[in-house]
């Protein structure tokens, strides 16, 4: 007998994950409207936008435009590398902070020119503070299961690295396999040892579909109590950092999937392929995941 959860919580990353590579340009106007319709779909948890150097990635330029205009519905997140994205972030009203590091130094440095330690050094004080002044932190933990620079990363330095974090106070781990390279066997390893080492932490996992293993891993996931899951409409995104790295796992195939099993998401499917739909004149490539082209099609 399966013993799985009764329920589960999708965090829709696609306005932020999913955009940030696009090469085109989407305007405010139509992510206002998509992050809109992914919020009349039933969503309440999403990543808005990340408060980064617009000479690094443009795509997220209006960042304050964003945290401005949008819906406040839920958990809303903004990404935060560094001070001056947290106080940004904070300037424009952002009360849901992410904060990223990479478990493997070659990814990190390539990311954001600074080993893990040196990283993590960096973020200590700020986190501390932003937990003192009541602020939802999410720290998400990059290459948790292979570096696209050092291959494999060793499960006991993943974590050792949500242990860091758990310490200083943070409400949640996004833990990802960021070029989509874990299996099944490893996706129930790694989050059973999370479940069991931080029970009083919420735990996300967030999976990129490259050789199309994330509904396996998520189905692992699921068996070892994770109850939290990074997906995206449409399957947009990949990491402009991460070499190789496709998508991330499509909303639409997720949703479909925990309903198929009788686990309730609280999102309606039809109106998560409209907000596809608005989004989808607007990026480069045509949107072609399981569901949304079954969808299409009408099959």
């Amino acid at each position: 007998m399966l013993s799985l959860p009764k329920t589960v919580t999708i965090i829709e990353v696609g306005p932020r994950d999913g955009l940030q590579n696009e090469k085109r340009l989407v305007s405010t106007g139509d992510k206002l409207a998509f992050i809109k319709a992914l919020q009349q779909a039933g969503i309440e948890e999403m990543e808005l936008t990340s408060f980064v150097s617009p000479k690094w990635v443009p795509q997220m330029a209006d960042s304050k435009e964003i945290v401005a205009s949008a819906n406040k519905i839920g958990r809303q997140f903004v990404l935060t590398p560094n001070e001056r994205g947290i106080g940004a972030a904070r300037e424009a009203g952002a009360d849901a902070l992410a904060v990223f590091v990479g478990v493997s130094d070659s990814f990190n440095k390539k990311n954001i020119n600074k080993t893990t330690a040196e990283s993590m050094a960096a973020l200590k004080p700020l986190i501390l503070q932003l937990k003192e002044d009541g602020i939802f932190i999410r720290a998400c933990i990059s290459t948790a299961f292979y570096c696209p620079f050092e291959g494999a990363v060793k499960t006991a330095d993943t974590i050792h690295l949500c242990q860091q974090f758990v310490d200083w106070g943070v409400d949640e781990l996004s833990v990802a396999d960021t070029i989509g390279m874990a299996n099944p066997a490893e996706s129930y390893t790694l989050f059973k040892q999370l479940k069991e080492k931080f029970p009083e932490t919420l735990l996300t996992a967030h999976f990129h579909d490259t050789r199309k293993m994330a509904l396996a891993n998520i189905f692992a996931a699921l068996q070892a109590g994770v109850d939290r899951f990074d997906t995206s409409a449409g399957g947009l995104g990949g990491c402009p950092f991460a070499p190789g790295a496709t998508g991330n796992v499509a909303t639409e195939d997720v949703v479909n999937m925990l309903h198929r099993m009788d686990i309730p998401t609280g999102i309606d499917l039809n109106l998560l392929y409209s907000a596809i739909e608005k989004i989808e004149p607007h990026v480069s490539n045509p949107i072609n995941t399981g569901m949304y082209t079954l969808y299409k099609n009408r099959l």
